[in-house]
C-alpha cells in the first residue's frame, strides 16, 4: 500500500472570504480521510483487492451466529435456512447498484441517497437511520464482548460493556490508515479460528450435521411455514444497512480503467453485495452451532457466540486452552467491526449536524454519542431481546434501501427520469425530492404498522415483504408523477470542466476553494454565487447565510 498522501495545512481565508465558523476546522478534519465529502483519486492510492480485504474485516461481528441461533432455536433448521437464504438474495440484490455507485464515483452511500430521490435535507432521514444501525449493532457487539471477558476474565457485564466501548476510541479516531492496516492483519487469525471449530466437529463427529439439520426448534412441528420463514427473514434484513459500512470502504476504490477491470468489479463484487453470502455463512453456522450446544450444554446458552466457540473449541482442544481462545476470537471480532460502526455511525451523525445546523463541530464529538447511545442499549440488557429490536428496525432499513436502489436501477438507468451521475452538492439539489422520501415514508410507516400487528396477526410476518414491495413501486410510480423535476435544483453548477472523464471516472482536475484555500477535484467543487472562483462542498454546507451557494436555475 502506497503511503498515504498528506495535504499541507489549511491556510487563513481573507477578511472577504472569511469561512463560516467551524470550516477550517472542518477541512482539517476532514481531509484526514475525507469524511462528509468526495474521495479524491490523489487519496486513492489503495489496490482494489486492499480495499476489498478492508472492506470485508468489518464484516467479523459475532452478531451473525447470534441471529441464526436465534431464528433457528425459535423455528427450526429448515425454516432458519431459508429465512436466511431469501434475505441474502434480497441484500445482495439492493446492495449491487449501491455498491458500483460507491466505488465508481467515490462517495458514501448519503452521498449518494442526497442525489438518488431524497433530496439536500432529505437524506437526513436516512442519516439518522444508518447512525441507528451502527450503535444498534456496536451494542449488539459489545454485549458478546462482555460475554466474553464474563467468560475469560471474571468481569461483571457493566463492566465489560464499558470497556468494550472505550477500547475502540483510540483505533477509530484515525480514519481509513488505522482502519486498513488493522482489518488486513487481523482478518487470517479471524477466519482460521471461526473456521477451524465447524470443520472439525463435522469431521470427527457426523451426527452434528444430523441433529442439525433435524432439529425443529421451539416454535414448530420441523415443516416448512411461510411465516417462520419471513420472520426469521425480517430478522436477517436487518443486516441490509450493513452495505453503508462496506460503501464506506469502498469510495476509496481506484479508477475504474481498462487495465483494472477485472480486479476492480472483482473487489466491488465481493466486498460490496458479497459480502452477504459470508454473513449467510456466519448465520447458518450460528445454528449448527447453537443445535450442538443445546445437545452438549443446554438451551440457556445456545445464543451466546461465546458460549457456541467454547463447547466446540472444547471438543477439540486441551481444556485450559478453550477459554483462552474462545475470548481471542470475541475480542478480534468485536474490535474489527466495531471500529467499523464507531466510525461508519459518527460520519453520519457529522454528516446530518452539519447539513442541518451549517456548523461542524468534528467527528470525534458524534464518536462519543455513538458510543454512548451503544453503551445505553447495553446497559439495558438489548441482547435478551435482540430479535425484537433487529426485527423493528429492518422495516426502516429496507425501505430506506430498496428505495435508493430501485432509483439507481430503474429511474436511472430505465427511466432515465433521475440524473446519471450522482450529484449531493448544496445549490445543486432541492432540499426534499418526494420521490424517495415519499416512497420511505409510506414503506417504513406501513411496515412498522404492520409488525406491531395493527393490520392483524395475518400480515405481522409480511412486514420486510410490504417494506421492499412498497419501495420498490412508490419510487418509480412518485419519478412519473414529478417528471423527475425535483431531483436536480439547476443542472449547470458554473465550471466547464466535465464532471467525469474519458473512462467515466469522476475528473481529477483540482481546483482551489476560495474559502479554506485547499485544492479539491472537479466533483467536490461547484462555482461561487458571489465571487468569480469555486467553492469545495463543505464550505458550501458550512455556509450559514447562502453567500456561496448557487442560485436556483440553470
Amino acid at each position: 500500500m502506497s503511503a498515504e498522501p498528506r495535504l499541507a495545512e489549511v491556510a487563513e481565508p481573507e477578511p472577504a472570504q472569511q469561512a463560516a465558523p467551524g470550516t477550517d476546522q472542518a477541512v482539517k478534519e476532514t481531509l484526514e480521510d475525507y469524511t462528509l465529502r468526495f474521495a479524491p483519486r490523489s487519496y486513492r492510492r489503495w489496490t482494489p483487492m486492499v480495499v476489498a480485504t478492508t472492506a470485508l474485516g468489518g464484516i467479523a461481528y459475532m452478531a451473525d451466529f447470534s441471529i441464526g441461533a436465534g431464528i433457528g432455536l425459535a423455528h427450526g433448521t429448515g425454516n432458519a435456512l431459508l429465512a436466511i437464504a431469501v434475505a441474502a438474495v434480497v441484500i445482495f440484490v439492493t446492495g449491487f447498484p449501491l455498491a458500483y455507485y460507491g466505488a465508481r464515483y467515490n462517495i458514501d452511500l448519503d452521498l449518494i441517497t442526497r442525489g438518488s430521490g431524497f433530496g439536500y435535507f432529505g437524506s437526513v432521514l436516512t442519516s439518522v437511520i444508518f447512525a441507528s444501525f451502527t450503535f444498534i449493532f456496536f451494542a449488539l457487539e459489545g454485549s458478546i464482548m462482555a460475554q466474553g471477558l464474563k467468560l475469560g476474565l471474571g468481569l461483571p457485564l457493566w463492566l465489560g460493556y464499558l470497556v468494550s466501548t472505550l477500547m475502540v476510541i483510540p483505533l477509530v479516531i484515525y480514519g481509513m490508515t488505522a482502519l486498513s492496516k488493522l482489518q488486513v492483519w487481523t482478518t487470517p487469525i479471524w477466519l482460521l479460528l471461526m473456521v477451524g471449530p465447524l470443520v472439525y466437529l463435522v469431521a470427527t463427529d457426523p451426527g452434528t450435521v444430523d441433529r442439525f439439520l433435524a432439529y425443529s426448534g421451539t416454535d414448530g412441528d420441523g415443516g416448512i411455514n411461510t411465516a417462520s420463514v419471513l420472520l426469521g427473514a425480517g430478522v436477517c434484513l436487518s443486516l441490509i444497512a450493513q452495505i453503508g459500512e462496506q460503501i464506506d470502504y469502498l469510495r476509496f476504490m481506484p479508477p475504474k480503467t481498462e487495465a483494472n477491470k477485472r480486479s476492480w468489479w472483482t473487489a466491488v463484487v465481493m466486498a460490496g453485495p458479497g459480502w452477504v453470502v459470508l454473513g449467510a455463512l456466519k448465520q447458518a453456522i450460528g445454528v449448527f452451532l447453537a443445535v450442538y450446544i443445546i445437545a452438549e450444554v443446554g438451551a440457556s446458552a445456545a445464543p451466546e457466540p461465546i458460549q457456541q466457540f467454547k463447547g466446540a473449541f472444547d471438543a477439540m482442544m486441551p481444556s485450559w486452552l478453550v477459554v483462552p481462545l474462545a475470548v481471542v476470537l470475541v475480542v478480534i471480532s468485536q474490535i474489527k467491526i466495531n471500529v467499523t460502526n464507531a466510525y461508519s455511525g459518527s460520519l453520519a451523525w457529522t454528516n446530518s449536524f452539519t447539513r442541518v445546523t451549517r456548523r461542524y463541530p468534528g467527528r470525534m464529538v458524534f464518536v462519543l454519542v455513538n458510543l454512548g447511545f451503544a453503551l445505553a442499549l447495553m446497559e439495558a440488557d438489548m441482547f435478551s431481546f435482540l430479535n425484537s429490536i433487529l426485527g423493528f428496525y429492518s422495516n426502516c432499513a429496507i425501505a430506506w434501501v430498496v428505495t435508493v436502489a430501485t432509483d439507481i436501477g430503474i429511474n436511472k438507468y430505465l427511466l432515465k427520469l433521475s440524473p446519471h451521475a450522482p450529484e449531493f452538492r448544496r445549490g445543486m439539489l432541492y432540499a426534499v425530492n418526494p420521490v424517495g422520501v415519499v416512497a420511505f415514508v409510506a414503506a417504513s410507516g406501513l411496515s412498522i404498522a404492520m409488525y406491531f400487528h395493527a393490520l392483524g396477526d395475518a400480515l405481522q410476518p409480511y412486514s420486510p415483504v410490504a417494506a421492499a414491495v412498497i419501495a420498490f413501486v412508490l419510487t418509480p410510480l412518485m419519478a412519473v408523477v414529478t417528471k423527475g423535476r425535483y431531483y436536480l435544483r439547476r443542472t449547470d453548477d458554473g465550471i466547464a470542466e466535465p464532471l467525469l472523464d474519458e473512462d467515466g471516472n469522476p475528473s481529477a482536475v483540482a481546483y482551489e476553494c476560495h474559502v479554506c484555500r485547499q485544492q479539491f477535484e472537479r466533483p467536490d467543487v461547484a462555482a461561487c454565487r458571489t465571487h468569480d472562483a469555486v467553492v469545495c462542498s463543505l464550505c458550501l454546507s458550512t455556509d450559514k447565510v447562502g453567500d456561496h451557494v448557487l442560485p436556483a436555475g440553470v
